[in-house]
């Protein structure tokens, strides 16, 4: 009994080994087919077969001898999918994948975002004085340019075009203190739009320069060369000739401008605390929002009573219930389609650029505003408006170098 209990225990040991015996032992020949990495798959495993596998799981599942695997240090790896064909888009034929129109030539893309912004904003700046000019409500107008852009902007993200960023609580708190000195710039902008010329508006908007330097140098504590000061001279002497003769001057039109010149600096040190991952096309939606919020109580307190009882119904009376209509969608599309160009062109180019964009765009707009409205200006003011803007050049120049210069040390 004893001795069978052994020969069966014995018959089973030699079968469960010949069981877990790797098919590697059983054949002499064995030959492996170098295959290639199909690419990093979750956790390092290889795709086999459809399947993820992980190498150090292939290895601790098999049951080969220790030194069947010695010295070789590469692990099988699957073959490349070669079913793939160029209908598919692979490249394996050998051609090459096209080259998109914007890779191709960014020089003329990066050219016509300069052009359209340009050509937007005298044509906003155009529409929006003859809309002053039958309806001077700029709180009103003001409102609807926001009102405009926030449609549009939350239609745009209804359609995934682009889509909406997610904000929370804390960058809420951020992005108030830039949307209200926003709203603020944007009314008093258009308060002085509505009293004075267009090209003596954006004239005195040549020292917005100015107030940046003293905030960067007085609030901000950073020190600026005397360099960047003395180009700021011409711009003060310029402005200052051109408002002595300026024949449609008044001091509603100068202290709006100046108050939407602080404004705006305001604006920019508030922007530099809000600095978000979030791209600027939602940046500037958000601040829209906050903004159009910001400018409608002011616009009911100091306009409301009369666009009750007389500016609505005159305007209409004047030009008629569709262009009135019209013309306020008109010009807020133009308001923050221009915005919007602007902020997609000074993405594309370097600061320098950038620099020199901004003054050609002044410059541009004073002299169509002129030509349309057909403002006559004294040659004192011309020559001051020239000088002003020579040193805004002058300054961007400075201002751009310095900027590069930082960026390459700190690239360094």
């Amino acid at each position: 009994m004893e001795s069978r209990v052994l020969s069966r225990a014995t018959t089973t040991t030699t079968t469960i080994s010949s069981l877990r015996r790797s098919p590697l032992e059983n054949h002499q020949n064995v030959s492996f087919i170098s295959l290639k990495p199909i690419g990093a798959v979750g956790e390092g495993g290889n795709v086999i077969w459809g399947r993820q596998l992980r190498p150090a799981l292939l290895l601790e599942s098999s049951n080969a001898p220790a030194g069947l695997f010695a010295g070789k240090k590469e692990i099988l790896r699957p073959i490349l999918a070669t079913a793939s064909s160029p209908a598919e888009g692979s490249d394996s034929a050998g051609e090459a994948a096209p080259v998109r129109f914007f890779d191709r030539y960014p020089a003329l893309v990066t050219g016509f975002f300069f052009f359209m912004w340009y050509f937007l904003n005298v044509i906003f700046n155009i529409l929006n004085k003859r809309i002053y000019n039958y309806f001077p409500y700029p709180y009103f107008v003001s409102v609807i340019h926001l009102l405009v852009g926030v449609v549009y902007c939350l239609v745009s993200w209804a359609v995934g075009l682009p889509k909406r960023a997610p904000i929370d609580s804390k960058l809420l708190k951020l992005l108030i203190p830039v949307a209200v000195c926003h709203a603020l710039g944007h009314v008093t902008s258009n308060v002085s739009f509505a009293a004075v010329a267009v090209s003596f508006t954006h004239t005195i908007k040549a020292l917005e320069p100015f107030f940046n330097a003293a905030a960067s140098q007085f609030i901000l504590g950073q020190q600026l060369p005397l360099t960047l000061w003395l180009s700021l001279a011409p711009v003060v002497i310029g402005v200052s000739m051109a408002s002595l003769t300026e024949l449609s001057f008044n001091w509603t039109g100068f202290i709006s401008a100046m108050i939407s010149n602080i404004s705006f600096t305001y604006r920019s040190i508030y922007s530099k605390k809000a600095m978000t991952d979030m791209d600027s096309t939602n940046i500037y939606a958000y601040i829209s929002i906050i903004a159009l919020f910001v400018c409608i109580p002011p616009a009911i307190i100091v306009e409301g009573p009369q666009l009750i009882k007389h500016g609505l119904s005159d305007a209409i009376s004047k030009v008629g219930m569709v262009k009135f209509i019209s013309d306020l969608f008109w010009v807020g599309m133009f308001y923050h389609l221009y915005n919007q160009l602007a902020t997609n062109t000074l993405e594309r180019v370097a600061p320098l650029t950038h620099a020199v964009g901004n003054v050609l765009k002044r410059v541009f707009v004073i002299g169509f505003s002129i030509l349309a409205f057909g403002n006559k200006i004294s040659t004192q003011t011309g020559i001051g408006t020239v000088i002003a803007i020579a040193g805004v050049a002058a300054y961007s120049y400075i201002k751009a170098q310095m900027e590069e210069e930082k960026r390459q040390m700190k690239a360094a």
